[in-house]
This record gives C-alpha cells, structure tokens and sequence, in this order.
C-alpha cells in the first residue's frame, strides 16, 4: 500500500511550499488508494514556535487535506490517530536513541567531543582556505579507551555518522531522475545532540520506516541530504523508500519565495480572503502540468490527474496576479448565498456591520440600522463578478453602509461639464425618481428613466454624476442597481446632497 507523509517542523505557521508538499502528499495517497499521514518534527526545540502546530492542523483542515494518521484536535488537548505512533518527534527520543547506539555499536556512527568553540575554530580555518566548511572527522581517531574516558568523565558528546572516505551512491529520484554523489563530499554529520535529540536526517530516516512509508516526496532542497539517508538505510539494512524532490517556488525574479518578497504563509492568504479551493488550484499548478491547456482543477479532478511524471524540473513561478484571476474565478462560481455567508467576516471586520442575536439579521455599524441577509446578498451579488478575493467587498461596497458619503464635490461633474448644467441634471433625476412608486424602484425602471433623460442630455451628463451622488465612487457596479439597494428615500437623500455639496463648492 502507498503510504506518505507530510512532516512539518512547527517552526511558524504553514508556509506556501508547504501547503504545495502536503497537497501532492495527499493527491498522491489519495489516487493510489493509499494512506496520507501527518508527522510533526518537533526536535528542534529552539526553533519551536508556539500553537505552530495547532495552526498547521487548523489550516490543513480548512483546505480540505484531511489526512488518515497523526496529531488531531480536540477541546482540551492534541490527541493521536494511527498505529504507527507517537507522530509527534518529541515523543519519540528513546527510539532515536536507541538507533543511534545501535549505529555505533556497529561501527557506523561515533562519539563526537569537539566543543561548539572548537567546531567554530574549524569552520573558521576551512573558510579562510577556502575549503567547504566540513567536520574534519578527528574524533573518528580516538581509541576505545579515550572515549571510554571521555564518557567517564562526563563530556558532551553528539553522535556523528561515519560516511565511507570514498565511493559513489546513486539512486533514481522520480523526478529528477539519475542522481549521484561522491561520498568524499558527504559531511560526517551529527545524529544525535548532546540534549539527547536528534536531528532532521536520523529522525527522518528511522520514522519513515517505522512508519512503512513508500514515497518521499519533499522540496528539492533536501537532496543534498539524500546520501546521508541512504546510507542510515544501507547501515540499517532497510529498504529505503522511492525519493520524490519538488522544484523550488519561485518569485517573479526567479529568487526563492521568501517571507523578503511579502506574504508567504497560508494563514494570511486564507485571511485576505482567497478560497481554499483556489489556493490548492493554483498551487497544484505550481511545477505540475496535466500535458494541457486546463486550468480549472477542483480537489476531485487533482486527485484524479495528478502524477508525479507531470511535475517539472524547473522552479515554478508564484504569479499572484494568476492566483487573483482564478479566485476570481471560484468567487463567480459560488451561490450568492454561500458567498454572503464566506464575506460576513469581512463586512465586520471592516465595522460596517455588527452580527445580532439572529444568523439572519444584522445592524449597520454607522447607522444603527437593523437589515437582514437578503439585503446583503444582494450587495454581494452586486460584486461578485468584480472582487478577485473576498477582503475586496468592504471597500467596494462601504457607500452602502455609510449615512452621509465623503468625497469632492468636483468628482460630480462630467469631462467639462459646469457647476450649474450638473445641478440641474440631478434636479431632472431626483424629479423623476420621486414620481416612482416604492413598488416600481427596481433597476429596470429606474435605467430606463436614466435611459431616457440621457438620450435628451448625454449619457454621460446623466449617469455620471448620478452614480457618484449614490455611491461616492467614480467606478461602481451599474447605478440603477444600487439605487434599488438603496430603496427610494436613501437615493434621493443622497441626490440631495451631492446638489447641496455642488451648491457649496467653489467648482466652476
């Protein structure tokens, strides 16, 4: 049975390329009927960031990558699923260590005393002659005795692992295809620390297989560390797993995707209101290509496509302006009522409304006013073919939630339209507003009047400065439509204003 893993460190909340690791994960397991499992790597207890992992749980349940084995949360604590556990490193240090010894006992791993001043000594000295900064093995050359005493006498020790002087090891990625690596580049490196911890490639290599897990697949910086692991495998006498190395995710400029170049975290995408199914769209799309011109995946047609054959070499470039169009996209696609709910917290978010005691009726925040969810659907359906993410709504629509609207007075007048001929437009508008019954103020009414009017004055002459005296706004969805919003007595209201701020002005 395939089984994968996705294993973040809890070092800050999911990160882009993270997401894109657990999304391939999970297409991956879920097409081959396999099993999806999550691992926490906990061990780096200096980097730990806390609630990182409650967040990495909370956002992989909001995308919809539900995953078949590891950490769950409850009310009161984090809880465990899956045979194969603990799924959380930090719970698993004896077993670390139990590896470890064993490595040494067998020759393949050794007692390292060298100090942190030491070991910095030694960088030092291999940069300055310009050599790759290496463990330059010299605890490999203590006798049994000498490490006998050390231990005796209780010095801090890490564990090294004792790579082979010479030889080449090879293995085939499924992505990148024929890899190999001269052992002579290959770093002793430390298994276990002297806090009794392990590191990334121990703890890896023995939990992957503890957890019988059938395919790596990781972001391609990790292959340099590939021949540690291969050796851990070969010294074990484990067969080691099928290697997958994603391509990096790009900016623009081909520089990697940093926290330097803005927003990189899920959290914040999700908060900014992009949908999570837009987001695993786009990132899907993030270095694999389904061999055609399709873009539009949602998670049933991913999990159903996907194959790591498709995905490229090359890094992927995170084009935002690509991930605005297709949320863009789903937010067209959604039922105005499922929008409305999906924008509510963004309208309270931004104060124009407060939620009441009813899911049904809400107040406005400015005016006190009580509306209900009809009203606001319609406002969403109003914008639903403009807002490329949800956060957009509140500023679009705010003019809706607002008594009196604050803008220049000049904004009113059309090209070289005067003072005086504007005033007289929206006096002619207003009069012909006011002789509509409540039951007749609907959009299609209201555009033929302006339809009218404007055939005799200009088009621009009449819907211009009636859009901006309803909304404030120089670019806003059709004018008669949210005049109907508005109903008849705010419309003519706000008429009278807009003549009051052009009586006042000092515009020509």
């Amino acid at each position: 049975m395939v089984r994968v893993r996705f294993a973040p460190s809890p070092t800050g909340y999911l990160h882009i390329g993270g997401l894109r690791t657990a999304l391939y994960n999970f297409l991956f397991a879920r097409k081959y009927k396999g099993k999806f499992i999550l691992r926490i790597e906990d061990t780096d207890v200096k980097r730990r960031v806390a609630g990182a992992i409650e967040n990495l749980i909370k956002t992989l349940k909001i995308v919809g990558l539900n995953y078949d084995e590891g950490p769950f949360l409850t009310k009161l604590k984090i809880k465990q699923k899956g045979k194969y556990g603990p799924y959380l490193q930090s719970e698993r240090l004896p077993i670390y260590q139990k590896f470890a010894q064993k490595l040494v006992n067998q020759g393949h791993a050794y007692y390292c005393f060298c100090s942190e001043k030491i070991l910095a000594e030694m960088r030092q000295e291999q940069i300055m002659r310009k050599l790759p900064p290496m463990y330059d093995k010299r605890c490999r050359k203590l006798t049994e005795d000498e490490v006998k005493e050390k231990i005796k006498n209780k010095t801090p020790f890490v564990i090294r692992l004792k790579v082979p002087e010479e030889g080449i090891i090879k293995f085939k990625d499924l992505i990148h295809g024929e890899i190999e690596f001269d052992l002579k580049n290959v770093d002793d490196q430390v298994l276990l620390k002297s806090d009794g911890y392990p590191t990334y490639h121990l703890a890896v290599v023995v939990d992957d297989y503890l957890m019988k897990v059938t395919h790596v697949i990781r972001g391609e910086e990790w292959l340099p560390s590939v021949p540690k692991h291969l050796l851990l495998y070969q010294f074990f006498g484990w067969q080691p797993p099928k290697f997958a190395h994603l391509p990096l995710i790009l900016n623009p400029d081909r520089s990697k995707l940093s926290k330097r170049h803005g927003d990189v975290t899920v959290e914040k995408y999700l908060a900014k209101g992009y949908l999570p199914e837009a987001l695993l769209n786009f990132i899907a799309l993030l270095g694999w290509n389904p061999g055609d011109n399709r873009e539009i995946f949602p998670l049933k047609d991913l999990i159903k496509e996907f194959s790591l054959e498709k995905i490229q070499k090359a890094g992927a470039i995170f084009n935002l302006e690509k991930l605005d169009w297709m949320n863009g996209y789903y937010i067209r696609n959604k039922k105005v009522s499922e929008l409305t709910k999906l924008c509510l917290p963004y309208l309270i978010q931004a104060g124009l409304i407060k939620s009441s005691n009813s899911n049904s009726r809400f107040i406005i925040s400015k005016t006190k006013e009580v509306i209900n969810f009809d009203w606001l659907k319609k406002i969403v359906a109003l914008e639903q073919e403009r807002i490329k993410k949800l956060s957009d709504l509140a500023q679009l629509t705010d003019f809706f939630f607002i008594e009196k609207l604050d803008y220049q007075p000049k904004i009113l007048l059309w090209k070289k339209m005067k003072k005086e001929e504007t005033i007289d437009n929206l006096n002619l508008i207003k009069n012909k507003l006011e002789k509509l019954s409540l039951k007749s103020f609907k959009k299609e009414t209201i555009h033929n009047l302006l339809t009218e009017l404007a055939e005799e004055k200009g088009a621009g002459q009449i819907f211009w400065p009636f859009r901006v005296a309803i909304s404030g706004k120089e670019a806003s969805p059709p004018p008669a439509e949210i005049a109907e919003i508005l109903g008849k007595e705010k419309t003519i209201q706000r008429i009278n204003m807009a003549i009051d701020k052009l009586t006042k002005s000092n515009e020509n």
